[in-house]
């Protein structure tokens, strides 16, 4: 099946490759329920030596530039409680830390997460990272664009391979929150 974004001829369905995708997102996958059917994720095989954007974009697609998003793993604090959240923001932004984020988690401070702390907590490998599979008491920051776009592509929890999703299906994850102004640009 051809990928509705990028140059991937290898879209497959998300349920029928589980053994492709890090334990927690292959077990949100099997779980999956909500508005959008868990057939329309899609994984993609990728290369994880041309993980870095610019190469990415060159080698599948220059339209991904748009439509690609990560997922950042941030450490809150308010009252001495620390409190681990996701932030998904386009690849093309950067992630309001100081104001969007703060505000959204209603914390005090906020600080993007120890390498060891992301991984560690979320059992995906680092550069891999996804919104799907997160620990679901987690909060989950979700900028508007993203939301809108009609198909995204976000990371499968390895390095190797992405996933493609409507961006309302984020939306549904839970714990999401869904804030405009959350990725900067320029």
């Amino acid at each position: 099946m051809r990928a509705p974004i990028g140059d991937f001829d290898n879209a497959r369905p998300a349920p029928e490759v589980l053994d492709q995708l890090a334990t927690p997102v292959a077990a949100a996958v099997r779980g999956w329920e909500g508005p959008v059917p868990a057939d329309q994720l899609l994984y993609v095989d990728t290369d994880p030596e041309k993980a870095d954007t610019a190469v990415f974009a060159e080698t599948y697609g220059k339209d991904l530039l748009e439509t690609s998003a990560n997922c950042v793993v941030v450490a809150a604090k308010q009252g001495g409680v620390r409190t681990l959240a996701g932030c998904v923001v386009l690849s093309s932004a950067r992630l309001d830390v100081n104001g969007a984020v703060r505000r959204g988690l209603g914390a005090r401070k906020v600080s993007f997460a120890p390498h060891e702390t992301a991984v560690g907590e979320t059992g995906m490998e680092y550069g891999g990272i996804t919104p799907i599979g997160l620990p679901a008491d987690w909060p989950l920051l979700l900028d508007a664009e993203t939301a809108a776009l009609p198909w995204v592509l976000i990371g499968s929890g390895s390095r190797r391979g992405k996933l493609i999703v409507p961006g309302k299906a984020l939306a549904t994850l839970p714990g999401a929150t869904v804030v405009e102004g959350l990725g900067l640009r320029g």
